[in-house]
């Protein structure tokens, strides 16, 4: 494993940590300023900047305050000169939500980029599968 590499999975493994702990400093360190974010919930279009990333948090951990998980089960990370990115499965959810879900996971992926030396986020992005459809995918026996 490149330095590169360590220095990105450390930098994730921090921010997680700092978002299960409601830790706004913690979350917002390693971001770039012009950083753009799509989640989960609205706005659908995403947030651009540091400061509309800052007021994403707080409902968030309002609602992880409810006892709610944020772990990371599995995470890879490519590096390529000044650009990387990492994907992740992330154990997201209440207690009630993971019993009826178990096997419900938010998808993570950053972008990140080498500024002045170090490596800061520049893009995220969470999704959770589409499980509307689910029932609706299955064939029909003749």
């Amino acid at each position: 494993m490149s330095d590169d590499e360590k220095q990105i999975r450390t930098l994730i493994e921090r921010w997680v940590v700092a978002v299960h702990q409601g830790d706004l400093d913690g979350a917002l360190a390693d971001h770039a300023e012009d950083i753009v974010m799509f989640d989960v919930p609205p706005p659908y279009e995403g947030v651009r900047g540091i400061d509309a990333y800052r007021e994403t948090w707080p409902p968030f951990f309002a609602w992880q305050a409810q006892g709610a998980a944020f772990e990371i089960e599995s995470l890879d990370v490519t590096v390529g000169g000044d650009v990387a990115f990492g994907y992740a499965l992330v154990r997201c959810g209440t207690p009630r939500e993971l019993a009826a879900r178990p096997e419900n996971r938010l998808r993570l992926t950053l972008g990140l980029r080498r500024e002045q030396g170090r490596w800061v986020v520049a893009h995220e992005h969470h999704s959770f599968p589409d499980v509307s459809g689910e029932d609706a995918t299955a064939v029909a026996e003749p």
